[in-house]
């Protein structure tokens, strides 16, 4: 797996190049426990949510944010990939520079701990209770180091691995590597299982999106978070538990 290591001793990677990793980093317990990121771990959308910050911290006007956002929303209501989404989000960021996003993320990540309503409590209850075990605890997301590291930090998950954005001379070229979207945390899963000599059947994941149900049939443990209808109904068929969340209700019953 090649991954990018930050100052924050995280990771962000992609799936689908080298498979080297780090082989010491042991487990307690032979397991993993997978964790989706925005609205499993977290209330916001994280790629948004930093984007607002980075632009007003900036001193862009709101409009600056709703002119750049818009067509991303438009694009998703028009039934455009998740993963393609992702990669028009990055192309925002071209000639920024790595290092500033970087400190970007660590002063929206504690702007947003200030509100006491960053982490959603169930879900972070788990991780705790993942690490106290001695579980290999790993972040998933399409968002990236300047929002992952910092929560990562703070959480004390072992691994993040998000998308990818290529950097060249300290600058982001707007491209990325892999959006780490559907299929793509599956795979980081099972890369991340194999290279640790963990059984997939002893790991967990979270996830609060339908495209997230590849992710949750890889472990032995599925949790489905909050009420996203289909992914609720698969829940529902398959047995998988299903963790609600006070601001993020159980889906209905599918028929």
């Amino acid at each position: 797996m090649s991954r990018h290591t930050t100052a924050a001793g995280t990771m962000t990677a992609d799936t689908d190049t080298d498979t080297d990793t780090d082989t010491d980093t042991g487990t307690g317990t032979g397991a993993a426990a997978f964790f989706d990121v925005d609205e499993t771990l977290i209330r916001p959308k994280s790629m948004f949510s930093f984007l607002r910050f980075h632009l007003n911290r900036r001193g862009e006007p709101d409009s600056t944010y709703d002119r750049l956002t818009t067509p991303l929303h438009r694009a998703a209501a028009q039934g455009v990939p998740r993963s393609e989404i992702n990669r028009r989000y990055y192309r925002l960021y071209a000639g920024e520079s790595a290092a500033r996003l970087a400190d970007a993320g660590h002063a929206w990540f504690d702007a947003e701990l200030t509100t006491g309503d960053l982490l959603i409590p169930e879900t972070a209850h788990r991780l705790h209770q993942h690490r106290q075990r001695g579980d290999f605890v790993v972040l998933l997301s399409g968002s990236f180091y300047a929002c992952l590291d910092p929560l990562a930090r703070h959480t004390g998950a072992d691994w993040a691995i998000g998308t990818r954005p290529v950097i060249r001379d300290g600058l982001l070229t707007g491209d990325v590597v892999t959006p780490m979207i559907g299929t793509a945390k599956a795979r980081a899963a099972r890369i991340v299982a194999a290279c640790h000599g963990l059984d997939p059947a002893a790991c967990t994941a979270y996830g609060d999106h339908h495209s997230d149900i590849e992710l949750l049939a890889s472990v032995g443990t599925p949790v489905a978070v909050g009420a996203d209808p289909v992914l609720g109904a698969h829940a529902r068929r398959h047995g998988w538990e299903r963790l609600a969340a006070p601001s993020y209700p159980l889906a209905p019953a599918a028929p």
